[in-house]
Order: C-alpha cells, then sequence, then structure tokens
C-alpha cells in the first residue's frame, strides 16, 4: 500500500501537473494511469496506462491476484493477443495498477469485474513484498512492485474477450507441476509467485473464510 507521505507528495505532483498545464486546452490526469514509484515505493508522479509499457518500462505499482475455488482449484487465464506485453501466454487469474485513489481491494474488485466479469471474497495479501522486472521476447519490459493476492470466487468466469481469450479451472498441485516442469510456459511472474502463493495457502488463516 501507499504511505501517507507517499499520498502526500502524489497529491503536489498532481497540483504540480495542473498547474504546469492550466493553460492548455485538456489539463486533467489521465482517468486510467499508473502510480510511478522508487525502489522504496515513495511516489513519484503518474503515467498513462495505456503507454507506459515500453522497451524502458519505469518502476510503478501493481498487483497480481490468484483466484481458487473453495475446492482448490486455480483459476488459469489466457492472455489476449492485443496485450503489449506478452499476449497469448498463459497466467495467474488476472494482474492490474492501483489508481491514486483506491486501495488495493477496490483495485482489485474492478479488475475481477472488468477483465473476468467475476466477484471475489476472502481476499489475502499472499506476498506483500513481491518485485519483479521482465522482458517479453518482444523487447517489452514489466517493471513492478507487485504485491500478490489470493482470493475465492463467486461464481464462473464471463470472461472479456479484450483481456482474456482462455480461461481454466486446474488443481493447484498440477499447475505448481507444470510451472516446475516449463517455467518458461506461462507468464515469468506467476513462475516466480507461484511457490509462495501456494505455500501461503497452506496456513489455515489463508483458508478459514472458505470454510465458514
Amino acid at each position: 500500500m501507499l504511505m501517507s507521505g507517499s499520498l502526500d507528495r502524489l497529491a503536489r505532483l498532481s497540483s504540480e501537473f495542473f498547474d504546469r498545464t492550466r493553460e492548455k486546452p485538456v489539463s486533467t490526469v489521465p482517468e486510467d494511469h499508473v502510480v510511478l514509484v522508487d525502489e522504496h515505493r515513495n511516489a513519484q508522479g503518474l503515467a498513462p496506462r495505456a503507454t507506459v509499457h515500453t522497451t524502458d518500462t519505469p518502476l510503478h505499482l501493481a498487483f497480481s491476484c490468484y483466484v481458487f475455488r473453495p475446492n482448490g482449484d486455480l483459476l488459469l487465464t489466457r492472455r489476449s493477443l492485443a496485450k503489449v506485453a506478452w499476449p497469448g501466454v498463459w497466467t495467474n487469474s488476472f494482474c492490474g495498477h492501483p489508481r491514486l485513489d483506491e486501495s488495493y481491494e477496490q483495485t482489485i474488485e474492478r479488475y475481477a469485474v472488468h477483465e473476468l466479469g467475476l466477484q471475489v471474497k476472502w481476499l489475502h495479501c499472499a506476498l506483500p513484498d513481491f518485485r519483479y522486472r521482465a522482458v517479453d521476447v518482444s523487447g517489452i519490459v514489466e517493471n513492478e512492485i507487485c504485491p500478490v493476492y489470493v482470493a475465492t470466487a463467486l461464481g464462473e468466469p464471463v470472461p472479456n474477450p479484450d483481456e482474456v481469450m482462455d480461461y481454466r479451472w486446474v488443481p493447484a498441485d498440477e499447475v505448481a507441476a507444470l510451472v516446475r516442469a516449463a517455467p518458461w510456459a506461462v507468464s515469468p511472474w506467476m513462475a516466480e509467485q507461484l511457490p509462495g502463493v501456494l505455500a501461503y495457502r497452506t496456513h489455515p488463516a489463508a483458508t478459514e473464510g472458505e470454510k465458514a
């Protein structure tokens, strides 16, 4: 989560942005933006989400979410071919970026509905300090501070084809075996995150709500 000092800094940056652009016809922070940060999560500014991922992507905030059924099956999704980075690649349930005015919980709920037409419950942060940088075959860079969450699905996904081209519910042990045998077959962030996610799921507190 953003620290209060970081939020104050972002408020100042947004105010300065408006001051600089007051004389221009358009003077708004992009509605769909990402929060740029330094290595210590101090906010550095905002950037449009649609254009932030390049061959020199700045460090920014993100999240990953792994959605389970109560029986332990994990929702895997295949990224749309329209995606800028890793198109067509199988990955975790969904990922995204918090906006300036959102908590991670609000962000995850928004993305779950937008990408998968799905409601989730029992949201837990499994890996709060996950950080990674990866480069796909086209040279596009992911460069994120990316807390990793687990959640339980309410119902079945209805994927948005602009975001997700396919999905599967897979037993967690089979997913773990796949990633061990062929980590190149899934997104690099999923290959790094999955062991920690499944270890977290073994803790009773992580699934307590599912059994209530």
